[in-house]
């Protein structure tokens, strides 16, 4: 059992979601379905038989998205964070999690996809280019990073060779 599960709370969206994610990555499945029942609907609202929690796995994540109604929305103050081997990884999620999302408010490997979640989709090669002690070139890194929306490995590259 995993000691901390990330549950996401939507409106209605829950099982959509969790397909959604389950594929576009890889490793992921769908692990349980649970319905509402007639009981508790004075609280619930919801329709019996209507899918009140789904459980999923991403690369060996589980999460749990429940289907709570209208009153809570995703911000950005709470993301995922999806690290990175190569630009080709960058890209695929990239594209993938925006389709239907918003990019234009984001900024430095940040986006929000069709469901409002937030997801930082960050190479590797960031993190390790941003761990050099010389300050010079890390702030080189910095600058060119605040330029971009999805993350580009070659640029950050270029900046941290002072090109």
């Amino acid at each position: 059992m995993q000691p901390i599960k990330p549950c996401l709370w939507f409106d209605t969206q829950a099982e959509d979601a969790a397909k959604f994610y389950t594929s576009i990555f890889k490793d992921s499945r769908i692990i349980n379905v649970a319905r509402y029942g007639k009981e508790g609907f004075e609280i619930h609202g919801r329709p019996e038989g209507s899918v009140m929690t789904v459980e999923f796995e991403l690369n060996g994540q589980i999460f749990t998205a429940l289907n709570g109604g209208p009153v809570f929305k995703f911000n950005e103050a709470v993301s995922f964070e999806i690290r990175c081997d190569s630009q080709e990884e960058v890209d695929h999620y990239w594209s993938r999690l925006t389709e239907g999302g918003d990019v234009n408010a984001q900024q430095c490997g940040w986006l929000k996809d069709k469901f409002g979640v937030s997801w930082q989709v960050v190479p590797q090669a960031l993190v390790d280019l941003m761990s050099d002690p010389d300050p010079t070139k890390t702030g080189r890194v910095m600058n060119a990073m605040l330029q971009m929306k999805k993350i580009d490995v070659a640029g950050l590259q270029r900046a941290y060779e002072g090109k």
